[in-house]
């Protein structure tokens, strides 16, 4: 015979004894089955709430089929206590109980102007006197501050109060304050608490607290812990971190990353939504160091974002002028190092020589194609790189963009159609490029309206000169380069650097900017 409690219903298999007795835990007892009266197997039900069942009374006649399903019952119930037990011993080794009666545990809110200064400013002593037990190290911390907002009914931006949540220990550790952190994990502070979103190890990495992150590391925190969004701490180490001595010059280093790889992080576990790995973010920002780091331990260059962006088009697309693109193209140096792909599309059949190109990034877009890009495919759009770098012409600023498209016709970049020269008319020196590349200067009527005056009384030897060329039979020595340039194609600029030519004609070959047209 055995009993087990199940929502309030006692259940007992009886053996063919006369008589016999069946209790439920904190139930009254129940008569079980009378000789000579049925089938020898009874189930006894006690209902413990104030209107018990009509039948719970009654004894029922059970098949052998029934006695079998209660027999198998029994001994999965039996299995499944044994397999509690073992986990709960496990856990008890593995972590003290006090920690695991937090997460069922209510957590109390507090927005006391006493509790924020104390951790806002890192006064141990008020830390000390205010948190000392486990409630109160994991408390919930709300703030209220105003943001602008925009109102659609008063038609203008207003001051919105917003309010905010956040654990002791997240902001403790996101400011550094180790001595505090330290007393609130003593004090049982949950380390992976996501409490407004993010768990303390988030905020530290994200503002580069690299003694808060090896504080929390060393006490057990998760290092793929991820955020309500799904974001793991490596996408969150992008903050400048502290400098050290490294090859004889100040370069930032990682350090944060490398402490939670040495922690196990997983270098190649993407965001929820986005699939961002933290391979697209660190190029994304032009951390060099950190794709070298992220490299080393097994980053994937040929993943892909929901986008169908690698790390490499993630590099191109975020260096936003020629300032900016000597970082980025560093850290697109090491990806195409690694072994990434410069022909890979994205988004919208992006590659990311059109990212470069649409960036003003020359030097960058030079990489990409002794890599082997394609200077002449086409995006989702019908765009070329070329086509791409004479529309954002206007927007760089700071940039010779003469370098760019003298790169992209030495690596096989058809010659611009005429109506495009009206871009880039107010930058001399590389309209000289561009009309150099025709056989025969074509008409200026595209262009030579858009010239600004200041620009054409500047640079009017230039302008005059190639007026006077428009529809003219140029030298003998230009077709012959043309000639030269169409042999070699994509490989020009390559070929031109290894032929034994003098340095004047090969700047010559490779369209060196004279001032004027000949």
């Amino acid at each position: 015979m055995f009993t087990r409690a199940a929502k309030g219903l006692f259940i007992a298999s009886a053996a063919p004894l006369s008589g016999s007795v069946v209790r439920g835990q904190g139930g009254s007892s129940e008569q079980g089955w009378q000789s000579g009266r049925g089938n020898p197997a009874l189930l006894s039900c006690h209902c413990p709430d104030p209107w018990p069942h009509p039948m719970a009374e009654e004894t029922f006649p059970f098949t052998s089929s029934t006695l079998r399903s209660l027999r198998l019952q029994r001994e999965w119930l039996e299995w499944e206590d044994r397999r509690r037990a073992a986990a709960q011993q496990c856990r008890s080794q593995r972590c003290p109980p006090s920690s695991r009666a937090q997460l069922t545990r209510p957590r109390c809110s507090c927005r006391d102007p006493a509790v924020h200064n104390a951790l806002f400013s890192g006064d141990l002593q008020q830390v000390q006197a205010l948190f000392q037990d486990e409630d109160a190290a994991n408390m919930i911390v709300e703030t209220v501050s105003n943001q602008l907002a925009w109102s659609a009914e008063q038609g203008f931006w207003v001051l919105t109060p917003k309010t905010k949540q956040t654990a002791p220990l997240t902001i403790a550790a996101a400011r550094g304050y180790t001595d505090c952190a330290r007393h609130l994990i003593r004090q049982g502070a949950e380390l992976d608490a996501r409490v407004g979103g993010r768990a303390a190890l988030h905020e530290a990495c994200a503002r580069a607290q690299t003694d808060s992150v090896q504080l929390l590391l060393a006490f057990g925190a998760k290092a793929n812990v991820l955020s309500e969004e799904g974001m793991t701490t490596l996408h969150l180490c992008t903050a400048p971190e502290s400098l050290q001595i490294c090859l004889g010059a100040l370069r930032p280093a990682p350090r944060c990353a490398k402490l939670l790889l040495e922690a196990g992080g997983t270098v190649n576990l993407a965001s929820w939504d986005s699939e961002v790995t933290p391979l697209h973010v660190a190029a994304a920002r032009g951390l060099e160091e950190h794709v070298a780091l992220y490299l080393e331990h097994g980053a994937d260059v040929g993943l892909r974002t929901s986008q169908g962006e690698t790390a490499l088009n993630a590099a191109c697309a975020a260096a936003e002028g020629p300032g900016c693109g000597r970082r980025h193209q560093a850290a697109a140096r090491r990806l195409l190092e690694a072994g990434a792909d410069a022909r890979m599309a994205g988004r919208k059949r992006h590659t990311p020589l059109h990212n470069a190109c649409a960036n003003g990034c020359g030097g960058l877009a030079e990489l990409l194609l002794r890599h082997g890009a394609c200077a002449a495919v086409p995006n989702g759009a019908g765009d070329t790189p070329m086509d791409c770098a004479l529309q954002a012409i206007q927007d760089a600023t700071n940039w010779e963009p003469e370098v760019l498209f003298a790169a992209l016709l030495d690596y096989g970049a058809q010659p611009v159609q005429p109506e495009m020269l009206k871009h880039c008319a107010n930058f001399p020196r590389a309209l000289e490029v561009l009309l150099n590349a025709y056989p025969c200067v074509p008409s200026c009527d595209t262009w030579v309206e858009a010239v600004f005056p200041e620009l054409w009384q500047e640079h009017e030897a230039f302008y005059r000169s190639a007026l006077c060329m428009v529809n003219q039979p140029r030298r003998l020595q230009h077709l012959a380069r043309l000639a030269v340039r169409a042999q070699l194609g994509s490989r020009c600029r390559q070929a031109a650097a290894r032929l034994p030519l003098p340095r004047l004609l090969r700047d010559y070959l490779l369209l060196r900017v004279e001032g004027r047209i000949q």
